[in-house]
């Protein structure tokens, strides 16, 4: 049976890990949360680093631990990656791949997709301390995948790098996670990564998994302790409907209507992926008039909750088959009177790109 069921638990003093966690069998899974909540450790237990007092592990239908198995992490078929790439200096990054697949058993052909993926050819030759910290690690993720896991654990790997590297590698990782035919586990703090890379998304809080679903179905929901602050929103998949040439603009169509937002060079059909930030959304009782918030569209309250500061509220609010939210004062809910079941209008300031 596809998928990942996890079950974890552990003590340690001053921390407690209780998860039950049932992941799909391939695509991205974020765990996401403040640090200190738990998100390595859970990949540790994954990989057979830790081993918790009680466990269950069942990696699309393998069992690699339960009350009476115990498979130790050498013997897990997974790959690592970790905030620095930890590649061996000694070798050169062709070196590095071999060690990988020595491991594996994997014929030398087998990398040759991933290196062209990565983007790492011209480096075959080169030792690690003769490349950027963008290119360190893509080399690290293709040794990480020399070994042909079924299972790939990501651990931070942006967390070390600066904005500009970040950006050079963000592009790579979106071709791994269409062309990856395995689950990945992505461990991360990062509204933006979630919001780029993740098709599942697990929220984790003081060892516990509060929240685990689809990405678009739980970045919607209201009633999560965990909050992302400016960040909070949703995540749409939309396609490139048409281009406006003349104001450099891209029409993106979903599931609901369609959004305008900067032309991002793509052609019509494109699939794409657009974020919505709930500061960027209002509502309105009535149609506005002619306004510089040319983004409108018709919804239907689904539900109200209190948002972190006590004077503001998250709405949530249904568009067709998908979901927005909104960030409004309680004052404005009160003289608009509205509440859960009201038609709106949704206005939608600004629009980005997630990829």
């Amino acid at each position: 049976m596809d998928g990942i069921r996890a079950r974890f638990r552990l003590d340690w003093p001053g921390f407690a890990l209780d998860v039950d966690l049932q992941l799909p069998g391939q695509g991205v899974t974020a765990l996401f949360g403040p640090s200190g909540c738990g998100k390595t450790t859970v990949l540790r237990s994954l990989a057979g680093l830790e081993r918790p007092a009680e466990g269950t592990l069942v990696v699309n239908g393998q069992t690699w631990q339960d009350e009476t198995t115990w498979v130790p992490p050498h013997q897990r078929a997974i790959g690592y990656v970790f905030q620095e790439a930890s590649l061996f200096p000694h070798l050169t990054v062709r070196g590095n791949l071999q060690y990988g697949m020595k491991r594996s058993g994997q014929a030398p052909a087998g990398i040759e997709p991933v290196i062209d993926l990565l983007g790492i050819r011209a480096l075959l030759d080169r030792r690690p301390d003769r490349l950027s910290g963008g290119e360190r690690q893509r080399v690290g993720i293709a040794r990480a995948l020399a070994v042909n896991p079924t299972l790939l654990l990501m651990d931070e790997p942006l967390a070390a790098l600066d904005l500009a590297r970040k950006q050079e590698i963000l592009p790579y990782l979106d071709r791994l996670q269409h062309e990856l035919r395995m689950p990945v586990i992505y461990v991360t703090h990062s509204p933006d990564e979630v919001a780029r890379l993740a098709h599942h998304l697990v929220v984790l809080e003081r060892g516990r998994a509060i929240a685990s679903g689809p990405l678009a179905e739980t970045l919607s929901r209201v009633d999560l302790p965990v909050r992302l602050g400016e960040d909070t929103g949703v995540v749409v998949e939309a396609a490139v409907g048409s281009v406006d040439a003349r104001w450099h603009l891209a029409r993106m169509d979903f599931d609901g209507g369609a959004l305008w937002t900067r032309d991002p060079g793509l052609p019509e059909g494109t699939p794409a992926r657009v974020r919505i930030l709930a500061r960027d959304v209002s509502l309105a009782r009535d149609k506005p008039g002619r306004s510089s918030i040319q983004n409108l569209l018709q919804g239907r309250i689904e539900q109200i909750a209190d948002d972190e500061s006590p004077g503001l509220a998250l709405v949530r609010v249904r568009v067709g088959a998908c979901v927005l939210l909104a960030r409004v004062t309680h004052r404005a809910l009160a003289e608009l009177v509205l509440r859960d079941g009201d038609a709106v209008w949704v206005q939608v300031k600004s629009v980005a790109l997630a990829r």
